[in-house]
Parts: structure tokens; C-alpha cells; sequence
């Protein structure tokens, strides 16, 4: 999911660790210091993303929101070390998408990243239906099929299966399903990921003991296989 991210955070040394984990992710990234440079590159280099500071110099990410808004529908995150639920509710009513309050994980914001990408930018990985064998993952339905079947599964059990979708044959660690999958969950442990694994298998498996589909890589993670 490569995205073109423009950063507007006036601390460089923020910007700079928010870039590097960004750019780890495979984006495209630009970096700005004030609120009225921010409003100008929007304009010019279009990203898909605004990660956007609300306390700048120059003009108030506030104000860049609420100017951005009334011309564009790219996508905006908000970071904020404003806490209070009106500083939170005066930006989500000027029309960002998502917030991140100071002080955050680079984590964190790249899994918020990951999932305002997948839910605004247009032609991702979100419309496309993953197939292994007799099973479906379709990701804009939030729908799974085995066989033709829909398989009713929570929202766990969905995001897990989803993470490892994006890449079949990729081994992704528990912490990365859990950065993944569980979104705003900061205090998941690594066995819940095991737990809803099982749980998943027995869903969606002919034989949960011998998994088809969503294997175990010891020591490393989990995997969904790829199509033979």
C-alpha cells in the first residue's frame, strides 16, 4: 500500500522518526515545519495522506484542516496534545479523519496510518478478494467465503485473517498482527493473537489440527498460504 505522506509537524526530531517509520512502510514522504507551507504542498504535491500537527506556526493545523476540507477529500491525521474530548471534537467536525494525542508510539501512528489508507485512498487493497484455494477474503464486504459459503467471523478474527491476506506467504509476527489488527487495542497481549487464531481456524479450516490455509511459522508467526 505505497502512498505519497506529507508529514506537518514543526519538531524535527519528531518529523524526522515519524519519516524514517513511514518511509519503512514503503511510502512516499514529505516533511514540513509550519501550517501555511503545509496548506501550500498539500495543494501542490497531493498526497494521499496529511499527517498533520495542530499546533504550528504560521497556521494552526486547525485552520489547515478546516481550508483543506472545503477542497479536498485527502486524507488527514490529526496529532494532538490536546486531550480533551472538545479539542479532539473541533478537529473530527472540521473533517479529519483520525487523531493520535501526544505522546504516541511511531507504531501506533503507522498502524493508524495503515488503516486511514485503507479506508480513503481509492483502488486499495480493500477492494480487492483474496482467493487460497476454496477460500475468499473479500475485505471490502468484510466478507469471508469457504467453498461459496460466507463464514461469519468477529472483527478480530476478520483483521487477523485480513493482515495476513495483504501479503499470502509472508510470515508476519504477532506484534505485527497486533499493530494490524487490533487498531486502537495498545494493551493486547501476543497469546490473545493465539487465542483468536484458533478460534479462526476452527471457522474457517476442514481440519483445525492441520490448517490449510492460516499456518503457523514456529518461532515467528503466522502466515496465509499461497495460492498453489
Amino acid at each position: 500500500m505505497n502512498a505519497r505522506v506529507l508529514i506537518a509537524e514543526d519538531d524535527p526530531k519528531q518529523a524526522h522518526l515519524l519519516r524514517v517509520y513511514l518511509e519503512r512502510e514503503g511510502h512516499s514522504v514529505q516533511v514540513v515545519g509550519d501550517g501555511l507551507t503545509a496548506l501550500e504542498r498539500c495543494r501542490a504535491y497531493r498526497p494521499d495522506l496529511l499527517v498533520l500537527d495542530v499546533m504550528m506556526p504560521t497556521l494552526s493545523g486547525l485552520d489547515v484542516c478546516r481550508i483543506l476540507r472545503a477542497e479536498s477529500d485527502v486524507g488527514i491525521l490529526l496529532l494532538t496534545a490536546r486531550s480533551t474530548e472538545n479539542d479532539i471534537l473541533a478537529g473530527l467536525d472540521l473533517g479529519a479523519d483520525d487523531y493520535v494525542t501526544k505522546p504516541f508510539s511511531p507504531r501506533q501512528l503507522a498502524a493508524r496510518v495503515r488503516a486511514l489508507l485503507r479506508r480513503t485512498r481509492p483502488g486499495s487493497a480493500k477492494d480487492e478478494v483474496v482467493r487460497v484455494g476454496d477460500l475468499e477474503i473479500d475485505e471490502g464486504r468484510f466478507q469471508v467465503r469457504v467453498a461459496g459459503r460466507v463464514v461469519e467471523l468477529t472483527a478480530k478474527e476478520f483483521g487477523i485473517l485480513a493482515t495476513l491476506a495483504a501479503a499470502p506467504g509472508r510470515v508476519f509476527t504477532r506484534a505485527q498482527i497486533i499493530d494490524r489488527a487490533f487498531g486502537f487495542d495498545n494493551h493486547v497481549e501476543e497469546r490473545t493473537v493465539d487465542a483468536h487464531v484458533m478460534n479462526l481456524r476452527r471457522k474457517v479450516e476442514d481440519d483445525p489440527a492441520e490448517p490449510r490455509y492460516v499456518q503457523t511459522v514456529y518461532g515467528r508467526g503466522y502466515r496465509l498460504a499461497e495460492q498453489p
